[in-house]
């Protein structure tokens, strides 16, 4: 509204995403909602390097950041370098990291599912599957290029979030793909995400609401044309 002679430099700071035992008041993930609005920037930290880089990057920012945290983190540890203990320390606003280097599949997260994913591409190894895993870290602006450049070696996707299914994230993402890279898929693309449904309050309910390990271990083998028919299954 000011033709850029007026900057904004604010950093929205809180938790986003499914927690436990707060039902559907507490547990969304509204990083879609965000990422939407134009002038908006969205960081989405999993580890404490994302936090720590990413916050400094927030704060020195001349427009609005929205900053999301998932609150389940809060409680775990993540190893730190020197270099991240550095003052000048900080992390570029748009710019993803690849978590795990893999070859036959990609797996993009953000927040507390890139450690998820993580988990499925150590057991998708035991099982001869080679799997690269994206940690976004900013959804908007989003790291096309090193997605698709993921894709282009992999030739497969699989995306990852709590969000609801609609207008997610890994719609975007499969947009970005589709458009860009469509040629290099040799398989759909899989989208994992939560439930479309107001998040319940038992624990066993809201277990199948949110995407859990075996989730992105089933997507994954379906991309490497690995899974069980359900014909063998019956």
């Amino acid at each position: 509204m000011s033709a850029g002679q007026i900057s904004v430099p604010i950093v929205f700071r809180g938790p986003n995403g499914a927690a436990a035992g707060v039902g559907a008041q507490h547990s969304q993930c509204y990083a879609a909602w965000y990422a939407s609005c134009p002038g908006l920037k969205v960081l989405t930290p999993y580890s404490a390097e994302d936090s720590r880089g990413l916050m400094k990057a927030a704060i020195r920012d001349p427009d609005p950041v929205v900053f999301l945290e998932n609150e389940l983190l809060y409680g775990e540890s993540f190893p730190v370098s020197a270099e991240c203990l550095d003052p000048s320390f900080c992390l570029p606003i748009g710019k993803a990291k690849i978590e795990r280097e893999g070859k036959d599949v990609t797996i993009t997260a953000f927040s507390k599912m890139v450690g998820y994913a993580l988990q499925a591409a150590q057991e998708l190894e035991k099982e001869g599957i080679s799997a690269e895993v994206i940690n976004l870290r900013s959804i908007r602006p989003l790291d096309r290029a090193t997605i698709n450049a993921s894709v282009r070696k992999t030739s497969r996707l699989v995306t990852v979030e709590e969000g609801f299914p609609q207008h997610g994230i890994g719609a975007e993402i499969c947009a970005s793909v589709v458009e860009e890279s469509f040629e290099y898929l040799d398989a759909p693309v899989e989208r994992i995400t939560g439930a479309d449904v107001p998040m319940p309050y038992a624990a066993n309910l809201e277990r199948l609401a949110v995407p859990q390990v075996e989730d992105i271990i089933r997507a994954s083998k379906r991309a490497c044309y690995r899974a069980v028919p359900m014909s063998a299954v019956a």
